[in-house]
């Protein structure tokens, strides 16, 4: 039987997310020419997912699936040794480099555009080293003017997107009486009054109708961003850097999202080492990569969380979109469990790991039965009973 519903009062639903409500989001690899885009990529490739558990790895040149590393993965691995082990995966896109003027086409800039638009969030990398060998599009590193140049360039995009969207509604209201119509050219016209105003969409407080209507747009300001700061490995070994604090107060004042520091040049020298030497070189530099921290905030970043199936045939992440319900989620395994959902089993990650076994968990009182309005959280592990032609359980 269904669980019964809880009596206690339920949390006030969160606010709707901009973007699509998928598990199958991707990131990409944003700056102007010559900041570290494609050497990043290229490493970050090297840790793509083996061919077995995916059917491609590398899709096209330009993008591939990067394993997330997870601690619960390995252990949960380790306590059921299963057949099979399936980790989650962050997809990403190395994005050719922007320019000043990409909006109006300059540098190929409204193909390269097209391309962010197709993505759900962005790593901005920004250049904060110097390198006469290696050419500045505007001669001279200035990472702030960079991160101005970018964001100016993606906010004029959706300007002009919202200019054509507006022009589009004015002409259908002139043959129809739709209020729905009114109602989304109203949206529009405070979405374009905040780009103007200079300001990105996704820092804006939208209501969640709003947030209904710019979901369809897919505006390239509504993406979030995670920015890698690309340092020589000097800087980064000793944490300093001259650029790095007018980045933070640039960063601080539109909108606060995740700064990374990292060195390009170190992490392709790790990648080329074999994984002892790589060890070796950072203790005795007293470094590390930040390669796992960029995977694991890029994927937080686009709202992706995942849940776990485990047993001794198949230890497996499953991704969701963060805010995904438990019938949503059993429907990530097959559209037959969420048809024909009858609850959820629950156990929490920590509880398991506390107690040791699913016996333990049970006998401790934490293994729980969820409905249809439960919201799975991250690293729960789940079997879930459906009932598909006689019933069943995964």
């Amino acid at each position: 039987m269904p669980p019964k519903a809880s009596k206690a009062k339920e949390p006030a639903p969160e606010r709707p997310i901009l973007g699509r409500f998928s598990s199958h989001l991707k990131i990409g690899i944003v700056g102007l020419p010559n900041v570290g885009k494609s050497t990043l990529f290229n490493t970050l490739t090297k840790l793509s997912i083996p061919a077995e558990n995916f059917p491609f790895c590398t899709i096209e040149p330009n993008e591939a699936r990067i394993n997330v590393p997870d601690e619960r993965f390995d252990w949960l691995c380790q306590l059921y040794k299963p057949k099979s082990e399936v980790s989650a995966f962050l997809e990403i896109h190395d994005i050719a480099g922007l320019v000043k003027g990409a909006h109006q086409g300059q540098g190929l800039g409204n193909n390269f555009l097209s391309h962010i638009r197709a993505v759900d969030g962005i790593f901005h990398v920004l250049r904060a080293f110097e390198d006469p060998e290696i050419i500045h599009v505007d001669d001279i590193v200035d990472p702030v003017r960079d991160l101005e140049v970018i964001t100016e360039e993606l906010r004029l995009k959706d300007i002009e997107f919202m200019e054509k969207k507006l022009e589009d509604l004015e002409k259908s209201m002139k043959r129809s009486n739709d209020k729905q119509l009114k109602i989304e050219h109203e949206v529009c016209e405070k979405v374009k009054a905040w780009l103007t105003d200079g300001k990105d969409v996704r820092l804006g407080d939208w209501k969640a109708a709003d947030i209904e209507i710019l979901n369809t747009f897919q505006l390239l300001t509504a993406k979030p961003v995670v920015y890698l700061v690309n340092m020589n490995e000097k800087d980064y070994q000793r944490k300093k850097n001259k650029f790095l604090p007018k980045i933070h107060a640039w960063v601080q004042e539109h909108g606060g999202e995740p700064i990374i520091p990292f060195s390009c040049v170190l992490e392709r020298n790790l990648a080329d080492l074999p994984e002892d030497e790589a060890a070796k070189y950072c203790e005795e530099n007293k470094v590390q990569s930040a390669l796992s921290k960029i995977i694991k905030t890029g994927f937080a970043a686009i709202n992706l969380i995942y849940f776990f199936t485990a047993g001794p045939d198949e230890v497996k992440c499953w991704q969701i979109r963060r805010q995904t319900k438990a019938p949503q989620a059993a429907g990530a395994i097959h559209t037959d469990f969420e048809r024909g959902f009858i609850c959820a089993e629950v156990m929490k990650f920590d509880d398991l790991k506390e107690l040791g076994s699913e016996g333990a968990v049970k006998a401790a009182g934490k293994y729980k039965q969820e409905g249809k309005t439960y919201v799975v959280q991250d690293g729960d592990i789940i079997f879930f009973k459906f009932n598909v032609s006689g019933g069943g359980k995964k």
